[in-house]
């Protein structure tokens, strides 16, 4: 079970990102160690292999939870909006304000 709408349903998505991160580190540790290696090459292994992706899929994978926040944020919003008794709401100003400017006769 990845996810799921009980809390922390999300714990092996992050296990699995940790882990990979990781795997890029070790990775970056044995460029940086390596006699041919380098620690600039070390840091854009783990950029490469580790940061980058894992930043991306976390982000594809979070995208339906951030939705679902999103959704019930402004349903409450609107819930709040009706139950507040007045006939406007929505903060936008009533549109005849101000009268419209005439020319001079």
């Amino acid at each position: 079970m990845l996810g799921g709408s009980k809390p922390g349903g999300n714990f092996h998505m992050y296990l699995i990102a940790i882990g990979w991160l990781y795997v890029a580190l070790m990775m970056a540790v044995a460029e940086a160690s390596n006699t041919n290696g380098s620690v600039l090459g070390a840091v854009i292994t783990f950029v490469l292999y580790g940061l980058a992706p894992t930043a991306l899929v976390m982000y594809i994978l979070g995208t339906p939870a951030r939705r679902r926040a999103r959704e019930q944020r402004e349903a409450a919003q609107a819930t709040a909006a009706a139950a507040s008794g007045q006939p406007d709401a929505g903060g936008q100003a009533p549109t005849d304000a101000v009268a419209p400017v005439r020319k001079e006769p």
